[in-house]
């Protein structure tokens, strides 16, 4: 169950995939057939539904291209 979800600025992202090896689930990947505007392959997660929100992806992110939202569950707040 994902606790989260990454929402990815595809036109900031330059490509350096420091957000794949950062990522504990291993759920970000370079994209490999999309570039952005600038021709270059942006980071995606290619399963959202393992997403923990543990926010490493976002954190070592030098362009600030990964937000992390956090899902709050019932009860809690």
């Amino acid at each position: 169950m994902s606790r989260g979800r990454t929402d990815i600025d595809r036109e900031r992202c330059k490509g350096c995939g420091l957000c794949v090896g950062a990522c504990p689930e291993k759920i970000i990947a370079l994209s490999k057939e999309q570039f952005n505007a600038q021709g270059l392959p942006f980071a995606q997660c290619f399963d959202p539904e393992r997403c923990t929100a543990c926010q490493s992806c976002a954190i070592i992110c030098p362009d600030a291209a990964i937000r992390v939202v956090r899902f709050v569950a019932a009860g809690e707040g």
